[in-house]
């Protein structure tokens, strides 16, 4: 009688076979690990740069934040320059008018008390009655506001007249400012003034007392 022995055949089959999933459990885990890793890289990768991007815009803010502050200061240092020039110019012109004594105190100092802020003068002409104001202000708002002050004061007869203005560009050191000239007729106050009389003819009409 022949005797075959299936038993071990089966348990040959059965190690095989459980060897085969082995290998499939490891190729999975493995497999998974490498995909597992590559997320956490990826993941780690965008976080990264989430961060230098925020670094980014945090420094970028900063910046704009700075560009502002410094513009601020740079405008008060042109502000405080002009002023400064404005009250050197007036302080100059007035010195300069009283010491040569071409003018009445009165008038000097009608004209120096309507100067508005911002604005300066650069020159003054009198001729008889008749006075000529060169100088520079900041804006046609200071320029109107000095002829209205002018005009105010009783010392100078309506109308006071703007007869040239122009901007004079800053180049990129300082504001625009404006240039103007300006002309009026001074008389004391509460006084009609009575202008010079025309060379040959001595004054016939003349004009009240001036105190």
């Amino acid at each position: 009688m022949i005797r075959i022995n299936l038993l071990a055949t089966e348990r040959r089959a059965a190690k095989a076979a459980g060897k085969g999933i082995q290998a499939g459990q490891k190729i999975t885990v493995i497999g998974s690990l490498i995909v597992v890793l590559a997320l956490a890289g990826i993941g780690w990768r965008y976080w990264a740069l989430g961060q230098q991007q925020a670094n980014l815009d945090r420094d970028i803010a900063a910046a704009k934040r700075e560009e502002v502050r410094l513009a601020e200061i740079l405008k008060q240092v042109q502000e405080f320059e002009a002023r400064r020039q404005q009250l050197e110019a007036r302080v100059a012109l007035i010195d300069e008018l009283r010491k040569g004594q071409t003018a009445p105190v009165h008038m000097i100092d009608q004209i120096s008390r309507a100067l508005p802020e911002m604005t300066w003068l650069t020159e003054l002409r009198q001729d008889g009655y008749l006075v000529t104001v060169e100088g520079r202000c900041l804006t046609l708002t200071s320029l109107s506001d000095f002829v209205g002050n002018l005009e105010a004061s009783r010392y100078f007869m309506r109308p006071v007249e703007i007869i040239e203005s122009s901007v004079l560009s800053g180049d990129g050191k300082g504001p625009d400012l404006i240039q103007f000239t300006i002309r009026g007729t001074f008389q004391m106050a509460g006084i009609d003034s009575a202008p010079p009389p025309p060379p040959g003819r001595k004054g016939a009409a003349k004009g009240g007392k001036r105190g």
